[in-house]
This record gives structure tokens, sequence and C-alpha cells, in this order.
């Protein structure tokens, strides 16, 4: 009699922790902006926000940050135009909650060897000052900066955990390390935004969330007042530096053609936001 009590209580227990997962999975898939594409996020915003704030600081400690005051300035300006920007843009489509715990912080990585940028969520930011002559010039450092910021507010990141979570932990193991031991995403998380060892380096994308990034990214630069017309140039001098060996920024873009292609389709409708702020 116990050995079958035990094993109902079991199966309920199993039952409820499915169900739990459950009610996880529907309640978690969240529209990105501009693009309306839901995805699974599992992950608090506000946990995955308080890891971020951790690594950031093991990136700058392990970082040799530019003295150029010049340079400094220009990043941490075009940043907070882009900051400023994706705000306005989640509380007009009624997402501001998702972006009020942010801290934005924009800092500049000397390493002229790495043509890079990331935003990890919680709105850190980074660029290698490799990135900046192929930028040139605001216009083009926003074209990069729209499309980092815009992963994080599109929560990509929370997207790549949440398979991961899932792979590793299967549906009922996913909700009782959810209910159990949220610190069980620390791993997760460095996987995710590829913080380690290769400290700067971001994992892949997935080509649909570039995509994703580059519209939404788009948008952003037009509504902090930068011509989403310069982005074409930028990405055809990022291609042409490629070589044999892409800048980390290419490492999983679509193909170079295709990929102008599809940002000049966009160019229309990120038009309308820049026509707004001339």
């Amino acid at each position: 009699m116990r050995g079958a009590h035990s094993a109902r209580r079991t199966r309920g227990a199993e039952r409820f922790s499915l169900a739990l997962c459950l009610v996880c999975l529907i309640t978690s898939c969240a529209a990105a902006p501009v693009t309306e594409r839901r995805g699974l996020h599992l992950v608090p915003d506000s946990e995955l926000t308080s890891m971020s704030f951790q690594e950031y600081n093991k990136v700058l400690k392990g970082s040799k940050l530019s003295t150029d005051v010049t340079k400094v300035a220009m990043v941490r300006r075009v940043g907070q135009r882009i900051a400023a920007a994706s705000e306005e843009l989640l509380e007009e489509s009624g997402r501001g909650s998702d972006i009020r715990n942010y801290k934005w912080e924009f800092n500049l990585i000397e390493d002229e060897k790495t043509v890079n940028a990331w935003c990890m969520p919680g709105g850190k930011v980074a660029v290698y000052t490799g990135l900046l002559p192929i930028a040139q010039d605001e216009n083009g450092l926003a074209v990069v900066m729209g499309h980092e910021v815009a992963h994080a507010i599109a929560k990509h990141g929370n997207e790549r955990m949440s398979q991961g979570l899932l792979a590793q932990f299967g549906a009922i193991g996913l909700s009782l390390a959810l209910a159990r031991s949220p610190g069980v995403t620390s791993d997760i998380f460095m996987q995710a935004y590829g913080v380690g060892t290769q400290v700067g380096f971001l994992l892949p994308y997935s080509r649909l969330h570039e995509s994703e990034a580059d519209r939404i990214g788009l948008v952003l630069m037009a509504k902090a007042g930068y011509d989403p017309r310069s982005a074409i140039a930028l990405w055809q001098r990022m291609n042409a530096r490629g070589g044999s060996r892409p800048p980390e920024l290419l490492s999983t873009h679509p193909a170079p053609e295709s990929r102008i292609r599809d940002i000049e389709s966009l160019i229309p409708e990120a038009m309308q936001y820049y026509k707004g702020n001339r």
C-alpha cells in the first residue's frame, strides 16, 4: 500500500511539474518589437539582468579600455541615442516594463584586431576599437550599435538560454530547476553569451536572430536620428574587410549579397521613423 501511495505521489508531482512547465511555456512566449515574432523566454528578466551585470564587470576587468577621449565620447553619444530610441520604441508598443531595469553602459575596448561589438541584457554594451575604422563615422557606428541593442531588446539571448535549459533538463526537469534552483541558469548564461575564456566574444546567433536584429536595428538608428540608408555602405565595407576570415559580426549572417538585399528592402520601413526625427 505504501508503495502504491508513493507511486501515486510521484505521478502527481510529475503532473504538477509538467503543468507548471506548460504554464511557463504559455506565459513566456513574448513578442519582439517591430517584427512581432514570438519567442520562448523562460529565464526571468531580473535574473538575466543581474547575471549580465556581473559578467560585464568581469569583461571590463579583463580588458584594456580605450583612453582616447574623442572615440570614447563618440561611442557613448551614439549609444545613448540608440538607448533612448529603444526605450521609446518599447514604450510605444506597450513593452516599457521590459527595459525599465536597464542600466545602460557603453565602453570602448582597446583592441585593433577585433571588429566587433555586443550588448548584454540590461544594457551593458562593449565596442572594440577595431570596429571604428570600418564604421567611419557616427552613422556607421549607429548601424552596428542599433543591431546589437536590437538583440538585447528582442531577448534573443533569453531565447537561446531557454532552448539550452529545455535541452538540458527536459520539460519536467526544467520546471523543477526553475522552481528550486534559479542559479542553475548561470552556466547556460555563460554559454549563451560566450562570456568566459574568450572574453568579449558572443556565441553565434541564428540567422533568424541576425535578420531580425537587422530590421529592429534599422528602426532604432532611424528613431535616434541616424540615416538608415548608411547601413548598406557599412555592411559593404564590413564584407570587403572580411576576406578569408570575416569579422566576428559576420560569423552567422546570411550571405553578404542576399543580406544587403534584405537590408535594402527594409530601408523604406526604417525611413518612416527617420523622417520624424529630421
